[in-house]
């Protein structure tokens, strides 16, 4: 290491995602360079490690074009006082890990200000509004971006762009293990089990918690030996996801406390809302289907916007269709069940294979990747 000096880093996070990724590359960036001091906005992972967070990083977990209205003034003032606190004590670096809509303007008043900024996990700018990258440039000194098409869509624009891979592909084995996920969750290797993944956030959970229960009914009826399992981010998620489950008395629910990949590799297939845990999914080598609603005008909005015709990670790391998507009106439960049955009964060899593919080219060591880059753009590496 050139210089040992010590550094103060600021790191936001906006949601679960966020919290992962953050959490890695604060590791990763302290095995490096011990004396780095972290301030921000931080889920559990990030505080693990010591982190001084300003605010609950739930106050930033706002989905849907609509949606954020209502939460607007906070969303503002939470983002006045973490510009005042670090302008009034500027730390070396600002990372924003994902999160853009309230991410970007900070960096933008803070670059401005002389501080150094990161924004890591490209925003979909290559989707819709492609504009937007003039925005990112003038926001900050260095995307990171864990897809490579990412990259590429920054060089076409001569925007600083580093492809570092994902954590996940990292940290999840090529092949995973079924019985040992079983044995760790407390269940029969012997039985057979559906994942169920409804959401991180409250709005997505209201949307598609009963969704896809009804198509979990749907699915006992044809399957009765299937126990679908659940698992939950977080105890608020779980309250909800249990008042939804009231009405369905005799269907085998059984529900976790995160333990999300264990969830999947345990499952013969996956249902869940659109979003990262479509990689994780991906990763554990697991046929899916994707589902995902939104308030009408959410929608109607977005379908004026969006330039991609897929959402899902997997689909869009293949660029083309290889895992079903079930999108607004599609989102039914007869759709869903009758989706998940080809899965259970299905020949899925070449899927897998095709995951597995993807895998190896997001697995990059993307904590360490990320951690250098920050390094070298502080000129401490």
């Amino acid at each position: 290491m050139a210089a040992s000096r010590p550094l103060r880093i600021a790191i936001v996070a906006g949601e679960v995602s966020g919290d992962i990724l953050a959490a890695g590359l604060m590791q990763a960036l302290r095995s490096r360079h011990p004396q780095i001091e972290f301030v921000g906005i931080a889920g559990p992972r990030m505080q693990a490690l010591g982190i001084d967070s300003l605010f609950d990083m739930e106050e930033l977990a706002v989905m849907g074009l609509v949606e954020v209205l209502g939460r607007l003034p906070r969303l503002l003032q939470v983002r006045r006082q973490l510009i005042r606190a670090l302008k009034a004590n500027p730390p070396d670096l600002y990372i924003g890990v994902d999160a853009p809509d309230f991410n970007l303007g900070v960096e933008r008043v803070l670059k401005d200000a002389g501080i150094k900024t990161v924004h890591y996990v490209s925003p979909s700018v290559w989707a819709w509004r492609q504009s937007r990258i003039h925005k990112i440039k003038a926001a900050t000194d260095l995307v990171l971006a864990f897809l490579p098409f990412e990259k590429a869509f920054y060089d076409q624009h001569q925007a600083p762009c580093r492809f570092v891979g994902h954590t996940l592909a990292d940290a999840i084995p090529l092949v995973s293990d079924r019985v040992a996920a079983c044995q760790a969750l407390g269940l029969s290797p012997q039985g057979r089990y559906l994942a169920v993944l409804p959401g991180s956030r409250q709005a997505e959970v209201g949307m598609l918690g009963q969704v896809f229960l009804q198509a979990c009914a749907l699915l006992h009826g044809r399957f009765p030996e299937l126990t679908f399992i659940v698992p939950l981010v977080n105890d608020r998620r779980r309250a909800q996801f249990e008042a939804m489950l009231q009405a369905f008395p005799h269907l085998p629910v059984q529900l976790f406390d995160g333990q999300a990949r264990e969830v999947m590799a345990a499952s013969e297939a996956i249902l869940l809302a659109s979003g990262t845990a479509t990689l994780e999914a991906m990763l554990v080598k697991r046929p899916m289907v994707v589902g995902y609603k939104v308030k009408p005008l959410t929608y109607w909005l977005a379908q004026k916007l969006v330039k991609i015709r897929t959402f899902s990670l997997p689909n869009l790391l293949a660029g083309r269709h290889i895992v079903p998507e079930l999108i607004q009106d599609d989102c039914t439960p007869e759709a869903i069940a009758a989706a998940l049955a080809q899965r259970l009964v299905g020949d899925n060899r070449q899927l897998l294979d095709e995951f597995t593919r993807l895998h190896q080219l997001i697995r990059c060591d993307a904590d360490s990747q990320a951690a250098q880059a920050v390094l070298e753009l502080l000129e401490v590496a």
